[in-house]
């Protein structure tokens, strides 16, 4: 978003007035994220890049199930999406699916990043409670947008956990899989390999040989 439409954006917003057919989606200075059901696939990422370009919608990335806008969204352009999303066997979901799959999501890093705060948590008891919505809900909507459950979308922010630990705490696996609640080191170790191909240590080493290599 240019600085003359920011600033812009920002004086409406300030006195109340909006462009006509305009619905505040986002805060000033916020990007906007939109949730695509069975956008799961390259071909169907391609689709939907191709269909933000022809309406002149600035995106910022374009991920699994997820479509982060750069600029404010009309009524009008969110329905005009909806439907030609539709055409290619894509579903715009509504603001209320929207919103409850970024406080599913905010909800889990959160609970990842202060894992210490929660010992023998159970995830989807703790989510449902938090959010106040039954929980096989809650997983239909999420697993039907994201193409995951919601249980491999903790685990993999545990996994993003454990990397940073490895490379940045001075802590063995057996430290890091007890403050993360694992079972054992070989079940986190399972579940590391699963997700990224390698051991922990193996990791590890990598990332000290070719640190440009290995992303956080």
């Amino acid at each position: 978003m240019n600085t003359q439409k920011t600033a812009e954006y920002k004086t409406s917003f300030e006195i109340g007035k909006h462009p006509v057919g305009y619905v505040p989606y986002s805060l000033p200075g916020q990007s906007i994220k939109l949730h695509i059901k069975s956008m799961v696939s390259l071909q169907s990422r391609l689709i939907v890049k191709e269909e933000m370009e022809k309406m002149g919608l600035h995106y910022i990335a374009i991920e699994l199930g997820t479509v982060e806008l750069l600029d404010d969204i009309t009524e009008k352009q969110r329905e005009q999406l909806k439907e030609n999303l539709f055409r290619s066997g894509l579903e715009l979901m509504d603001i209320k699916a929207n919103t409850i799959i970024e406080k599913i999501k905010n909800v889990i890093i959160e609970m990842i990043q202060y894992i210490d705060d929660f010992p023998n948590i159970n995830y989807s008891e703790y989510i449902s409670k938090k959010l106040n919505y039954d929980y096989t809900y809650l997983s239909n909507i999420f697993s039907k947008v994201k193409g995951i459950t919601i249980q491999q979308f903790i685990i993999i922010h545990k996994i993003e956990k454990i990397k940073k630990m490895l490379l940045y705490d001075n802590l063995n696996l057996k430290e890091i899989s007890y403050k993360l609640h694992y079972s054992s080191v070989g079940h986190l170790s399972y579940q590391f390999k699963k997700i990224t191909g390698m051991s922990p240590t193996s990791y590890k080493r990598l990332a000290y040989l070719s640190p440009d290599y290995v992303q956080l």
